[in-house]
C-alpha cells in the first residue's frame, strides 16, 4: 500500500513491524487460537521492539510518539495476519488516558510496564448507557463500585481494568462519569466469559462489580475532568479499530490478489478477468481511502485537536469497516471453495470483519454523530 504521505520515521516504522509480522504471520495466530493461549510470543517481541509503547511518554518508557505511530504499529501486524487486539485497549486506551491524566504515581505504576508489555489494563469505558455507580464511603474515603459492564476484551490476561463509573456531582446534584483502575483481584469484582462465534486469542468477559472498595488514589486524575478523560480515550479507540480493520482488510486482499495471479482456468490467470480484477481493485481502492482519514485522525488527535479528531476518528472507524468487510468477502469470493477452507485461513475472518462494524460503536450510531455533529440536522435520540 502507498506510503507517500509518511514520514521517513513512519515509513521506517512500518517496514520494520512488517518484517516482525511476517515471521508471525497467519499461522502462528491460528494456532494460537487454537490451543486456547494468548499470544505472548508477538506480543512480548514487539514489547522488546518498542512497539508497543510508541505512544507513550519517553520519561516513563514509551517511544515518545503518538497514536499516528501506535495505528501503524496494529495496521502492520493485521497485514500480515497476526493483529493484536489488545493494542487497541492497553497501550491506547488505558495508557493515553493515564499519560494524560492520571497522577503521577499512577504514570510511575502504569505507563513503563504498559510500554515493556509487563503489565496489560482492560477497558470497560464505554460512554452509553453508563450504569455502573461510584460513591464515597464517608468514613474512610474509599471509592465503592457497583455495576455491569459487557464485551470487555482481554479481562482475564489484565493486570487491571480501567472503568467509567457515575458519580454524584456535590455541587449540582447531577451524575458525572469518572474513570477508575480496578485490580483484576478487587473484592466483588468478577467476570463470565461469554461464549463467541467469533474466533480470537481474546476473549469477551461481562464484569460485575458488586460494591467494589477501591483506595481513594483508583480514581484516574481529577474528578471534575471525568468527561474529558473518558473521550480521552473514545478517539484512539475509533483510530485503532480503524488500523485494526484496514489491516485485515490488507491481508485478506493480499491473499486474493495472490491467488487471482496464480490459479489459471483455461490457461489465463483468472485475475486477468474483470469480473475478478475490478473487485479487487475497489477493495484497494477503499481500503487506501479509509486509511486517508485514519491518518488525518491519528494526524489531528496527536495535535492535539480532540474536537476535529472526534470528527475524524469517527469517519475513519466507518470507513475502515465498510472497507474490511468487503475487502474479505471479495476474498473469499475470488477463492470460491478455497475460501471457505481451513488451509488459506480467510473463512475465520468473514465473522472477524464485522467486529470493525460493531465495536466500539456500531456504523449506525457513527452515522447519527456525523449526521448531528456534522451536518446539524436534528438529533433522532
Amino acid at each position: 500500500m502507498s506510503t507517500t504521505l509518511e514520514t521517513d520515521e513512519h515509513k521506517a516504522l512500518r517496514s520494520a513491524v512488517a518484517a516482525l509480522g511476517k515471521r508471525y504471520g497467519r499461522d502462528y495466530l491460528t494456532k494460537v487460537v487454537a490451543d486456547g493461549r494468548h499470544p505472548e510470543e508477538l506480543w512480548s517481541e514487539a514489547a522488546k521492539l518498542g512497539y508497543l509503547g510508541v505512544n507513550l511518554p519517553e520519561a516513563y518508557g514509551g517511544g515518545g510518539g503518538g497514536i499516528a505511530e501506535l495505528s501503524i504499529v496494529l495496521e502492520e501486524l493485521g497485514a500480515a495476519g497476526c493483529p493484536l487486539l489488545m493494542m487497541v485497549v492497553s497501550p491506547a486506551i488505558c495508557g493515553t488516558v493515564i499519560a494524560r491524566f492520571g497522577t503521577d504515581a499512577q504514570k510511575r505504576a502504569w505507563l513503563p510496564a504498559l510500554a515493556d508489555g509487563t503489565r496489560t489494563m482492560a477497558s470497560g469505558s464505554n460512554s452509553h448507557r453508563i450504569t455502573t455507580t461510584a460513591r464515597r464511603d464517608p468514613d474512610t474515603g474509599d471509592w465503592l463500585l457497583t455495576g455491569r459492564k459487557v464485551f470487555i476484551s482481554g479481562v482475564d490476561l489484565a493486570d487491571a481494568t480501567l472503568i467509567v463509573g457515575r458519580t454524584e456531582d456535590s455541587r449540582t446534584g447531577r451524575l458525572k462519569p469518572c474513570l477508575f483502575i480496578v485490580p483484576r483481584d478487587a473484592e466483588g469484582f468478577t467476570r463470565r466469559q461469554i461464549d463467541m462465534e467469533l474466533q480470537a486469542a481474546e476473549k469477551q468477559f461481562e464484569l460485575v462489580l458488586d460494591d467494589v472498595r477501591l483506595p481513594a488514589d483508583a480514581l484516574v486524575g481529577d474528578e471534575d475532568a471525568g468527561l474529558l478523560q473518558l473521550f480521552a480515550g473514545l478517539n484512539p479507540e475509533r483510530i485503532m479499530t480503524a488500523a485494526f480493520a484496514i489491516g485485515m482488510g490488507r491481508y485478506a486482499l493480499g491473499r486474493a490478489v495472490e491467488y487471482a495471479r496464480d490459479r489459471a482456468v483455461w490457461n489465463t490467470p483468472i485475475g486477468a478477468h474483470q469480473a475478478i480484477a475490478h473487485p479487487l481493485a475497489q477493495a484497494h481502492i477503499d481500503l487506501e481511502l479509509a486509511r486517508l482519514m485514519m491518518q488525518k485522525a491519528a494526524h489531528l488527535y496527536d495535535a492535539g485537536d480532540d474536537v476535529g479528531a472526534g470528527e475524524a476518528a469517527n469517519m475513519a472507524k466507518y470507513a475502515a469497516g465498510e472497507a474490511c468487510v468487503r475487502a474479505v468477502d471479495q476474498a473469499v469470493h475470488t477463492l470460491g471453495g478455497n475460501g471457505l477452507t481451513r488451509e488459506f485461513g480467510l473463512a475465520s475472518l468473514i465473522t472477524a470483519s464485522r467486529v470493525a462494524r460493531i465495536a466500539p460503536v456500531s456504523r449506525e450510531m457513527i452515522l447519527n454523530y456525523v449526521s448531528h455533529q456534522t451536518l446539524g440536522l436534528p438529533k433522532s435520540y
